[in-house]
């Protein structure tokens, strides 16, 4: 089931009978956040772009760019890792190829890059390539407009793990993750339940729900004449999308599920993995806040949330449009993005920061 579908049902029937928007309930005083088990001490400042990328044949390519006069690049297979088997150097601005067969089998292999300065920066391909979830993928390896990077094997997006095989549930647990947070409506839940291994906790973080009520933030009629425009004007493929994604911003109760997400990634001290069934609406937009929120510039985040198209293997399966109307609609109940996190998600200063300091290098 697609998240816009389901909000559009929501949206029609509060046009039909409008209820007025409530707010959040301010949140209590979070407790101080665990850093992350596998969050290694790393300073990437000589490193303006960096990507490892797993081939066909079963060699990697590994790219950079820095001011450094070199670089050396290791393997491990630990993301916390700080030293490893060397597998090339290059200068300041190279690559290096790993034919296959070099480094032994393992779930995933990371890539330290160590400049002659001291900085380092740990990258690694990001789909975990498993075949029952297509679109399980890092969420970073992504640099900030202000230099900084997001840590990989921290945070994971996906899409239904129903299928997952035990062989796949083991790659979870090497990679440490410890939570799994399920954006799914309740039918979508129990008619495909996560597979998920023994020692990750299950939160629900349902965007679609009720228990809140059915409130919108500004006219839901508004909203969907608006998104019908947009759609049509744009071209959109599925109109049902063009309109969805505002929703996902002028619903309440999506509020409260983005906010769990968010600040169940803030606490978690192990890695955490978030999704819905494709991986790529609610997922996508989920991610799309998470690296704005982290500094990711816009064109970045647009690449991520497009990647989908790729992972499951749909051409179509996001358009852009469809994410520039949920940021449109950011922009036009809070005026900007700092004031969607503070305002609809309840966001405070301190959880800002702290997501920040775990997941930023």
């Amino acid at each position: 089931m697609r998240i816009p579908r389901t909000v559009l049902a929501l949206a029609t029937a509060a046009v039909l009978g409008t209820t007025a928007a409530g707010p959040l309930a301010a949140p209590a005083v979070a407790a101080p956040v665990k850093a992350a088990a596998r969050a290694a001490v790393q300073t990437s400042a000589s490193f303006t772009a960096a990507r490892a990328t797993a081939n066909a044949d079963g060699s990697y390519l590994i790219s950079w760019a820095s001011g450094a006069s070199q670089v050396t690049v290791t393997a491990a297979t630990d993301a916390a890792a700080t030293t490893g088997v060397t597998v090339g150097t290059g200068g300041g601005t190279g690559s290096v190829t790993v034919p296959a067969g070099t480094l032994p089998g393992a779930a995933r292999w990371y890539f330290r890059l160590t400049a002659a300065d001291g900085s380092a920066l740990t990258v690694a391909e990001r789909s975990l390539g498993l075949a029952d979830a297509h679109n399980f993928r890092d969420a970073g390896g992504y640099r900030t407009t202000d230099g900084h990077w997001v840590r990989t094997g921290v945070v994971y997006r996906s899409g239904r793990l129903s299928a997952l095989t035990a062989a796949e549930q083991q790659v979870l647990t090497d990679e440490g993750i410890t939570l799994d947070v399920d954006l799914r409506n309740a039918a979508e839940r129990s008619d495909d339940p996560d597979a998920i291994p023994a020692g990750v906790t299950y939160q629900v973080a349902d965007v679609v729900s009720l228990a809140h009520g059915l409130k919108f933030h500004k006219d839901a009629a508004a909203t969907l004449v608006k998104a019908l425009a947009a759609g049509l004007f744009s071209g959109s493929s599925d109109l049902g999308q063009s309109i969805g994604y505002p929703f996902m911003v002028n619903f309440v109760g999506a509020d409260y599920a983005f906010h769990d997400a968010l600040t169940a990634v803030e606490h978690n001290p192990g890695a955490t993995v978030f999704h819905c069934t494709a991986g790529k609406d609610r997922t996508g937009w989920t991610n799309a806040v998470l690296l704005t929120l982290l500094g990711v510039p816009r064109a970045t985040v647009e690449a991520d949330f497009l990647a989908s198209n790729t992972y499951t293997g749909d051409p179509e399966a996001v358009e852009l449009s469809w994410l520039d109307a949920a940021f449109d609609e950011v922009n036009a109940i809070y005026g900007s993005f700092d004031g969607y996190l503070h305002q609809g998600l309840k966001l405070t200063d301190a959880d800002i920061a702290a997501l920040k300091a775990k997941l930023l290098v």
